[in-house]
């Protein structure tokens, strides 16, 4: 079979205005970038008024490892397959980051013939939104050391200023940087450093916002720092709410492109879910949700973190239900949660297998939690045997939940038919209702252990008395109402990345928290996770070239 880059430059794309009117966008509300990715106008979203809502499908996935899982492609996948069966859908996914694109992954578009097209343009600059939302971010930043440096008030305390920089790249060697030196006339020298663009809470804002003008309000909350009296100083204190403002106007409108079997998706925003939230933009979910009968949409990574985000952090901000929840899953994935090595996972090994479904079985239970319906969808490989998918069908089966095989990296939606039916049939006759995790009047530090104890299993979580001392601070502040955010390694229900399967009464250690007063939530920083990611020992950017056709060859 052909690589994705090679099938996504096969793609037979209609024009986006033609894809624009299948999806009910009139023509003079599609703002194009180009034939085949446009913007959907803030008249055409503020507008919106149906009579009922559509259905939300959650994608979410076991803990990801080496070997794969396709929980992206799965969506893709899902979307065209319910619109094969007749159902109006439409996808909602979040934008790649530059980052993981030259870095591990090497794009994020989704796989073989379950794929969002322009694949080049929606993997790199795209209609320039991570631009915006950086220049808006390190906008802020400078006018916060040009505060400083004229003595404006309120006058803030150079040693206090919460506010770092970002950029839309893995490097390490700006985690912790030293700033302003060169005398006076180059600002004031202090300590700082830079997140990548995808941790910014200029970025969990815009995902957040439910308009533009929420978007104003909430980017006018930033706490930047605080006056040597411990007074907060914001965003709106030192005038660059505006300016933001500005950056930001075409960002926040959704960005329309289509799949290969030209369907419609809108991709907009994109938090990491490790370090960030994990979910694409409230904006285009809820104007999803108001043009058709489906909306399949993702959370990053596995549902410890990304669905556990979405559950608790968006739906809680946008008061939305999600309707069921889908569970991707690999054979080759469980087998390396039950200890097989990534050279090792073509070894039919059912021990291997036994022991790694328990990931998957703590993942059900844990959606189960929130009160959602959950189908598990087996990403099926051609080296499966038929006894290894039976031996998922059986502990499905045991637990009381529907599985799918699905086939759609090689056949496209007819290959995830079987799952878009196991869907339609959990939300026909969905009985228990939506539940969150914790309520908003629970202590800061509650809800971190919350978290920790009946998602991750953990049996405590251990914390200097610095980060005590600080959750109980903005708590007096008035911020105890804030979900919280975990940040903790992608790869283990623990914060040991090392340590896969269903570990349980491991100790969650966390090391920091920051105040998103203007996303509306406390970010809990746990073990060795880092804000900005560093590349691997060979970048996926190692690979990338212009053939002689000027084609971009290397992305997959």
């Amino acid at each position: 079979m052909a690589s994705d880059i090679e099938i996504a430059r096969a793609a037979k794309k209609r024009p986006i205005l033609d894809v624009a009117e299948r999806a009910g966008v009139p023509a003079d509300d599609v703002v194009p970038y180009g034939h085949d990715k446009a913007k959907l106008s803030a008249r055409f979203i503020k507008d919106l008024r149906p009579q009922t809502l559509g259905k939300l499908i959650l994608v979410t996935a076991i803990n990801p490892t080496a070997a794969g899982e396709g929980k992206t492609t799965t969506s893709i996948g899902l979307a065209d397959a319910l619109a094969r069966i007749g159902a109006k859908t439409m996808l909602c996914l979040r934008e790649p980051s530059l980052g993981p694109c030259f870095g591990m992954k090497g794009g994020a578009t989704g796989g073989g013939l379950s794929q969002v097209v322009p694949m080049d343009d929606i993997n790199l600059h795209f209609t320039g939104d991570f631009h915006a939302i950086t220049s808006a971010h390190n906008l802020l930043a400078a006018m916060i050391d040009n505060h400083i440096h004229w003595g404006h008030t309120p006058r803030i305390d150079p040693a206090r200023v919460t506010w770092r920089r970002v950029m839309d790249m893995n490097d390490r060697s700006l985690r912790n940087v030293v700033s302003g030196l060169g005398g006076p006339g180059n600002g004031t020298p202090s300590e700082t450093g830079f997140d990548i663009t995808v941790a910014s809470e200029v970025m969990a804002i815009l995902c957040l916002a439910r308009d533009a003008a929420d978007l104003e309000a909430r980017l006018a909350r930033i706490i930047v720092g605080y006056t040597r009296e411990r007074d907060a100083v914001t965003a709106a204190d030192i005038k660059a709410v505006g300016a933001m403002m500005v950056l930001l106007k075409d960002a926040i409108q959704p960005n329309l492109v289509q799949t290969l079997e030209n369907n419609p998706a809108l991709i907009h925003g994109g938090p990491f879910a490790n370090i960030a939230h994990g979910c694409n933009s409230v904006i285009a979910t809820q104007a999803a949700l108001r043009m058709a009968d489906y909306v399949v949409t993702e959370a990053g990574f596995g549902a410890d973190l990304g669905a556990e985000k979405f559950l608790n952090i968006k739906c809680r901000q946008a008061n939305l239900v999600p309707d069921a929840a889908v569970l991707v899953a690999t054979v080759r994935a469980l087998k390396m949660h039950g200890g097989l090595a990534k050279d090792e996972l073509a070894t039919v090994s059912y021990s291997a297998l036994d022991a790694g479904l328990a990931n998957l079985g703590r993942h059900i239970e844990n959606l189960r939690q929130f009160g959602l319906p959950v189908v598990v969808a087996v990403n099926r490989f051609t080296t499966d045997t038929s006894g290894e998918i039976a031996a998922i069908e059986a502990y499905c089966a045991k637990a009381g939940v529907p599985v799918a095989l699905c086939t759609h990296w090689a056949e496209g939606g007819r290959g995830a038919e079987a799952l878009a039916r196991a869907v339609t049939g959990l939300t026909a006759q969905r009985a228990e209702p939506f539940k969150l995790l914790y309520p908003d009047d629970m202590p800061l530090f509650d809800k971190i252990e919350t978290v920790a104890r009946r998602i991750y299993r953990a049996a405590r979580v251990e914390a200097p008395r610095a980060v005590l001392n600080q959750l109980k601070a903005w708590e007096a502040a008035g911020f105890g109402n804030l979900p919280v955010c975990m940040a903790k390694t992608q790869y283990s229900f623990s914060t040991d990345p090392s340590l896969l399967g269903a570990p349980e009464g491991h100790v969650v250690r966390l090391r920091e928290v920051r105040l998103a007063a203007g996303a509306g939530f406390v970010a809990a920083i746990c073990g060795d996770i880092m804000t900005m990611p560093g590349l691997p020992r060979h970048p996926a950017a190692e690979i990338m070239h212009l053939n002689a056709a000027g084609q971009i060859d290397g992305l997959n």
